[in-house]
């Protein structure tokens, strides 16, 4: 569990230290788009946010779709199977 935990707190330290690196590196952005969404736009942002808060938003999902918070004695977990 304290693994779990490790690596949580990791995930969220590694992402908001790019997302403060972003914020300062988008100070002086000057491109700006529209997000069309299903129903309306967004404002217009700078392109650098769309891309950094994309590739931030995929690492959160991708490092907790691994991490396994239910441990029962009767399930397996990876390193029982291999």
């Amino acid at each position: 569990m304290i693994l779990h935990i490790k690596k949580l707190f990791f995930t969220i330290t590694f992402n908001f230290s790019l997302f403060l690196l972003l914020m300062i590196g988008i100070q002086n952005s000057s491109n700006k788009k529209k997000v069309n969404l299903i129903i309306s736009e967004t404002i217009n942002l700078p392109i650098s946010f769309i891309v950094g808060m994309s590739f931030i938003s995929g690492s959160i999902a991708g490092s907790l779709l691994t991490v396994n918070f239910r441990n029962t004695k009767g399930s397996k977990s990876y390193k029982d199977i291999s």
